[in-house]
């Protein structure tokens, strides 16, 4: 079971009264990119949560890179987890510069307890000059560009060199642009050697990219289909999934949904 990244068996998670996540059956091996596709209010974020530990599941058991929950410290398991993730941006300190923001990732901290060794910093430009933004090194991190922001969070996902790398919900608030680049810097990270393992989380299935080998499709907090892309991106599933008739194209190797009338 080497080649298990997260194994996932039964969980139910509940906030409250309500249960969010209902009988969850999941694991992702080595070698695997997921995407997990859902409508608002669907559970995706808990689901982060739970492979992040910020949660614990009300039933079932979790484990991650071999590491059950309950028996491993959390804190050491989220060294080997990069998570890049817009309410992430909320958390920071308004005065703390990218480099700094970069370095907490080695740590897994929100702000920055250690200073920046000439080993640190040599690591950080070089993952930022790899996103051609090496000029935002020494800039506060409340002044920069929305695009600019996702970047530092790379970033600072990278600086471990993580075993897995969670997008959650990535492109909000970039432009055109900023989103094309995004999602070739994705496409490119994950065709690389020893990539690390990619769960990217998403309601658009325009982002599904190539690289991506699995689906999970998530609907009020079960799994409503999970397997190989090709085997659940079909016009049945979709269609099924979203309770509406709707197509799907391919365009330059990437998926077009359109509604049928």
């Amino acid at each position: 079971m080497d080649d298990l990244i997260i194994n996932m068996k039964n969980v139910y998670w509940k906030n409250g009264n309500r249960y969010i996540l209902k009988k969850i059956n999941w694991t992702v091996k080595q070698g695997e990119h997921w995407a997990i596709l859902g409508l608002n209010g669907s559970g995706k974020t808990s689901l982060l949560n739970l492979i992040n530990g910020y949660i614990w599941p009300s039933k079932g058991t979790v484990s991650v890179l071999g590491k059950n929950f309950g028996e491993y410290d959390i804190r050491e398991l989220r060294k080997s987890i990069g998570m890049v993730s817009s309410y992430l941006q909320e958390k920071f300190y308004t005065t703390e510069t990218a480099e700094e923001i970069i370095l907490s990732g080695k740590f897994a901290t929100i702000g920055l307890y250690n200073r920046i060794s000439f080993k640190d910093h040599k690591n950080i430009k070089k993952i930022l000059e790899s996103l051609d933004s090496l000029s935002v090194l020494k800039k506060p991190y409340c002044i920069l560009s929305q695009g600019e922001k996702q970047k530092v969070l790379i970033a600072r996902a990278l600086i471990n060199a993580p075993e897995i790398l969670i997008f959650d919900e990535p492109l909000s608030g970039l432009d055109i642009f900023g989103r094309e680049y995004l999602l070739s810097y994705i496409e490119h990270l994950a065709r690389k050697d020893k990539s690390p393992t990619i769960i990217y989380v998403t309601h658009r299935i325009e982002e599904i990219l190539p690289v991506f080998t699995h689906v999970l499709l998530l609907k009020k907090g079960e799994i409503y289909l999970q397997g190989e892309k090709k085997d659940i991106l079909t016009n049945e599933n979709l269609s099924g999934f979203f309770e509406t008739p709707v197509r799907i194209n391919l365009n330059r190797n990437r998926f077009i949904l359109t509604f049928v009338d």
